[in-house]
């Protein structure tokens, strides 16, 4: 019956609106519902083991992890929301209410609303990418103790699936670049509690290492290709530019809490992209970040993936990353902002590094 009802709420919060709803009551969609406790977890002879390929699961993963390191993050802010780890779950929820979990074959039900729509298809491309940026990190938060001594964690996997990571040695074997940065990540978070660095160079620091291991997970989505056969030619295309903005993002060491997160994702599409989608159902806000997200992938295809570089390239100091952080809120969230001021201004950044 209590899942029963979950099922109606996060139905009821996609009927709301053509666009997707991330937030319920200011947090992630069901936050409430998810669970504050690693021992409420399923175990399996002393094994803790979560079930990745639910929502509620999955989420709780975000939100062990983000009270555990919460302690650790004062230079971030004196709000409980102002973690960069909740970027994370707003992604999520965003996935969940404009349907990109479910399971795009239309073999099963999982992930519809007329069916499972707790539940996240190991078929879904997004459900796999967001796999490596939800249950890697929380297995890397765990081996470094920030959730318990002695824990032993394996991810519960549908019978038959073979192609995702369970443990933390399985996913060091085969991730061994993703693991290292987010071990990384989890590292400096207990060691810049004893830097003698100002608050402002620790948050700029802690930032460079979050997001140098949210692009190894994102780099490693090679592993999700074989899924995107399942999606038309116009999600496909906006998989690729979704990706590519992660690089920009990056670069500017972008401060992920809730606040300046829900601004960016509140405009991505609200339903997953068919063939020839002429994006008449979606809001202005929505085809002007599709239009933007498509520009730049354009733009750096066209210069050979100079544009990326140029970009990193000019994010080279806080300043230069603090005008980096206006620039990318003005391209994607002011529709008046030219793109042709966007390079000129990159051009210019990059040759005063």
């Amino acid at each position: 019956m209590h899942l029963a009802v979950l099922s109606v709420l996060l139905a009821c919060a996609v009927s709301l609106s053509s666009s997707a709803v991330v937030l319920e009551n200011g947090l992630p969609v069901l936050w409430a519902h998810t669970t504050e406790q690693m021992s409420d977890l399923p175990k399996q002879n002393d094994i803790l083991n979560p079930d990745p390929w639910h929502y509620l699961h999955r989420m709780s993963l975000y939100r062990l992890m983000i009270a555990a390191t919460n302690p650790f993050m004062g230079s971030m802010g004196t709000d409980a929301t102002d973690s960069p780890l909740w970027g994370l779950p707003l992604q999520l929820a965003w996935m969940v209410t404009s349907g990109r979990l479910a399971d795009p074959t239309g073999a099963t039900t999982c992930g519809l609303e007329t069916g499972d729509n707790m539940c996240i298809s190991t078929q879904s491309w997004w459900g796999c990418v967001n796999y490596l940026s939800s249950v890697l990190p929380f297995l890397s938060a765990v081996q470094q103790g920030f959730l318990g001594p002695d824990l032993q964690v394996q991810m519960q996997v549908p019978e038959g699936v073979v192609d995702y990571c369970t443990t933390y040695a399985d996913c060091a074997t085969r991730f061994p670049d993703v693991m290292s940065k987010w071990d990384a990540f989890f590292q400096g978070l207990k060691s810049a509690s004893e830097s003698p660095l100002s608050d402002a160079e620790k948050k700029d620091a802690l930032l460079g290492l979050n997001w140098a291991a949210q692009l190894a997970s994102t780099h490693s989505s090679s592993v999700c290709d074989t899924r995107k056969s399942f999606y038309s030619s116009t999600e496909q295309s906006f998989f690729n530019s979704w990706l590519n903005s992660a690089e920009y993002v990056a670069a500017v060491h972008f401060h992920s809490n809730i606040a300046k997160t829900v601004p960016f994702i509140s405009p991505l599409p609200g339903r997953v992209l068919q063939e020839n989608d002429n994006f008449a159902d979606l809001s202005d806000e929505e085809r002007h970040t599709l239009s933007i997200f498509s520009w730049m992938q354009s733009i750096n295809s066209f210069l050979g993936g100079t544009l990326v570089s140029m970009w990193q390239k000019a994010m080279c100091s806080v300043q230069t990353r603090e005008k980096g952080r206006d620039m990318l809120e003005q391209l994607l969230l002011n529709p008046g902002f030219a793109t042709s001021s966007f390079v000129s201004l990159i051009t210019g950044m990059a040759t005063s590094c």
